[in-house]
């Protein structure tokens, strides 16, 4: 099955993600891969502005709690329909497999107002790609597809750049289509709708996505958060100083067994929130931690 780059005759490093055309791949957009990439620009500036102004106006729902607030909540969460353009992801494990769209924003909407309400109200929990950590049933595929709607803009702005960049997307009988899709307006802070101009590839417009903005496994994941941030916070709760003044740290094997500290969305909620109290944002120390394992990508190689 080809890729992009073969599929349109296009040679050397591109500056986009080079996905097979005809299927699904197993890449996902990471929003927090977006945010470390920084480029290229204004694309990535752009996307982070559609996410950021997208959570916030859900979040500062949740805080409000009037009853017109819970109904304009609810229902910017309504709007993910299935974001097959990209060719990302796996369609099986997408919306498609967690009975649709709109469930998975009613289960965005509850976990906000009840799980991690707590997190919501003290403006820990703020970014978008902060949901995976503990949102159960939010991973990579979910948070690719939604992430997807709330920058479709930008990674369409971003598509016409290319288009105008490679004229192998319109020569051979290749075509660009005009579509009208759905996108966040970040100013108006509302779902509007826009057209843009997408090449046509396998009978189907094709949305590109910049080098770096899509991975294999979130940059932010729940298990790696309660790997790192939230079993070393848990040992330091039960470390006991020894006699030379060492510390003395259960091991993290240990630690798993114990009640409420076995892998899962619950733990990561309760010890960030006993973290919070002894004023120590884990989240933020999460942050710091992937981005010092961060390593910028090649724009001029595919990911």
């Amino acid at each position: 099955m080809p890729s992009i780059t073969s599929y349109y005759g296009i040679s050397g490093p591109v500056p986009f993600v080079d996905v097979n055309v005809e299927a699904d791949n197993l890449q996902f957009l990471d929003p927090h891969a977006i945010r470390l990439a920084r480029g290229p620009q204004p694309f990535a500036r752009d996307a982070i502005i559609c996410a950021d102004t997208f959570l916030h106006e859900v979040t500062n729902c949740v805080i409000k709690g009037t009853p017109s607030h819970v109904l304009r909540g609810e229902n910017l969460l309504q709007h993910f329909e299935e974001p097959w353009e990209t060719r990302l992801g796996m369609s099986e494990t997408g919306f498609n497999g967690h009975g649709g769209a709109d469930g998975i924003g009613t289960l965005i909407w509850e976990t906000l107002n009840d799980n991690v309400s707590a997190l919501v109200r003290i403006g820990v929990l703020k970014q978008l790609e902060d949901l995976p950590l503990f949102v159960e049933g939010v991973d990579r595929d979910i948070t690719s597809d939604v992430t997807t709607r709330i920058v479709f803009g930008p990674l369409a702005r971003f598509t016409e750049s290319m288009l105008a960049k490679y004229p192998e997307f319109t020569a051979g009988g290749h075509t660009v289509g005009t579509f009208r899709r759905q996108v966040w307006d970040p100013v108006a802070r509302e779902w509007d709708e826009a057209d843009f101009n997408l090449p046509v590839a396998d009978g189907k417009p094709l949305l590109l996505v910049p080098v770096g903005w899509a991975r294999a496994n979130l940059l932010m994941s729940a298990g790696r958060f309660y790997e790192t941030a939230v079993l070393s916070y848990a040992q330091l709760e039960t470390a006991a100083r020894a006699k030379n003044g060492k510390l003395i740290k259960t091991p993290k094997d240990t630690l798993k067994k114990r009640d409420g500290l076995g892998r899962g969305r619950n733990t990561n909620y309760r010890v960030t929130f006993r973290a919070i109290e002894n004023e120590e944002d884990l989240l933020a120390a999460f942050k710091q931690f992937v981005a010092s394992k961060y390593e910028s990508p090649d724009s001029g190689q595919a990911a």
